[in-house]
């Protein structure tokens, strides 16, 4: 039985991982077609959004029956509530990548403004963020989560500057304000993502060594 149990709960993991691994492809593809202004690869994303959610609900579901069929304890019940925590992070993450989808198809014909105000570089520190956080989980290797703090306040550095940025082209031009304030949401976004892979790290150091830790 127990020999049973630990390879559904390794199957869970990659599962898990694989989920993970989908939601930020959804939301690396949303980033991509709104720094190119792509509507098509935009719809991709709007296309996977089902996908996601069902694979949430099969996972929590298979979650639950390990709980219930098997009494886990120590190691392995911290495993199956991290997993719960990364479905969960992982479903929000996917999320904001249809919602940057949906923006991209409000915006995209329109040229952007001032190289995007680091939007991009914004992007790329955060799916950074993501990707650790899932490996950590699916490698149980908690050494490349302990710089996550000073990445954190990075991202939200970077939310304040494109704020003020954004403010400054509205007041210097009207003309901008619906663009430059689809640059304040995606921001908004983007470090909200960052905040889940926080906590997607907090848990999988719950995991591994039954601390809890903060991130902030």
């Amino acid at each position: 039985m127990t020999e049973k149990f630990h390879a559904e709960l390794n199957d869970l993991k990659t599962d898990v991982a694989d989920m993970a691994h989908f939601a930020l492809a959804m939301l690396r593809d949303a980033l991509e077609s709104f720094i190119n202004q792509n509507e098509g690869q935009a719809s991709t994303v709007l296309e996977r959004k089902d996908h996601l959610r069902e694979t949430g609900v099969r996972l929590e579901e298979h979650c639950y029956q390990l709980i219930a069929l098997n009494q886990p304890m120590a190691k392995d019940m911290r495993t199956i509530a991290c997993s719960l925590k990364v479905i969960s992070a992982s479903d929000r993450i996917g999320r904001y990548g249809k919602s940057t989808a949906k923006i991209v198809k409000e915006i995209s014909r329109k040229p952007h403004i001032a190289n995007m105000m680091s939007l991009p570089l914004m992007s790329e520190y955060v799916i950074s963020m993501i990707e650790d956080a899932t490996t950590a989980y699916d490698t149980e290797n908690i050494q490349m989560l302990k710089d996550f703090s000073a990445r954190d306040d990075a991202i939200d550095a970077l939310r304040h500057s494109i704020f003020r940025e954004a403010i400054t082209y509205m007041m210097e031009n009207p003309k901008t304000i619906t663009q430059a304030t689809y640059y304040i949401i995606i921001a908004r976004y983007l470090e909200r993502c960052a905040d889940h892979a926080c906590k997607i790290a907090e848990n999988v150091c719950y995991m591994e060594t039954g601390e809890r830790v903060e991130i902030k």
